[in-house]
């Protein structure tokens, strides 16, 4: 049954597209054949049609990692360097990545406006504040500017050399506006909101959550090598990359 509605699909697409004699002529399969392999996909003239040949369309949805942390956590910034941005850089193609920085940060209302709290100090809440307003203004690409930053000897005055860098057209007078007055402070809200509904709560940073799930299994493997996680994730067709293989180990926490 399966074959003959292969068949049926296949004559359909060749009608659409108006086959020629000579197609019909060089083609030496019946249609039920046509997607056994990429040869004979290309002989019979549907290589575009055999979609699991087709590399360029995307089979399967991205693994989703998104990582809860903080700018001054030595153990945030081990993984977002070591294992994070690498791993994103070569698997960009299978993998979506969302940030969110406040950690283990506290917050205070007062009359519409929020304080916060930092576990490492008012440089913390600085860098967490910078990379907020970097992501909400750059978004995935944000993510070169951050690793940037964290692999810096100091982050907060990597800051705006790592900007200018990258992105030499945005303005640090327009982060730092966004740092200081009303929307970054609505958008670290944001972040603590997104923080603080994580289910399980969260207990340390680096956090991590692969498609919106966090387990001590999935933690572990994530911190242990991300690039093979993501990989045995991946319900598709794994890309060349998946087998070449990156693996360092980074396991340092800053406890809630």
């Amino acid at each position: 049954m399966l074959g003959f509605n292969l068949s049926v699909l296949l004559f359909a697409v060749c009608s659409l597209n108006k086959c020629s004699g000579a197609f019909i002529n060089s083609c030496r399969y019946p249609p039920s054949q046509w997607c056994d392999s990429r040869d004979t996909a290309a002989e019979c003239g549907v290589l575009e049609q055999c979609t699991k040949f087709n590399e360029t369309k995307p089979n399967a949805d991205p693994v989703k990692l998104s990582l809860y942390y903080e700018s001054l956590c030595p153990g945030c910034r081990g993984f977002l360097v070591a294992q994070l941005v690498p791993t994103f850089i070569m698997l960009s193609d299978i993998m979506n990545v969302e940030l969110v920085p406040y950690g283990n940060a506290q917050e205070k209302e007062d009359q519409g406006k929020y304080t916060f709290i930092c576990q490492h100090g008012e440089n913390e809440c600085l860098g967490n504040m910078i990379e907020t307003c970097i992501l909400n203004m750059l978004g995935a690409k944000a993510v070169l500017v951050i690793f940037c930053m964290e692999s810096g000897d100091d982050v907060l005055k990597a800051a705006q050399p790592c900007l200018q860098v990258y992105f030499p057209d945005t303005t640090w007078d327009s982060v730092m506006k966004c740092v200081k007055g009303d929307e970054g402070n609505k958008l670290m809200h944001e972040n603590a909101l997104k923080t603080n509904a994580l289910k399980p709560p969260h207990e340390y940073v680096p956090w991590i959550t692969i498609n919106g799930e966090h387990t001590d299994d999935l933690q572990e493997k994530a911190m242990t090598s991300l690039f093979n996680l993501v990989c045995s994730l991946y319900k598709g067709e794994k890309p060349p990359a998946c087998g070449q293989g990156l693996k360092k180990k980074t396991n340092s926490y800053c406890m809630n």
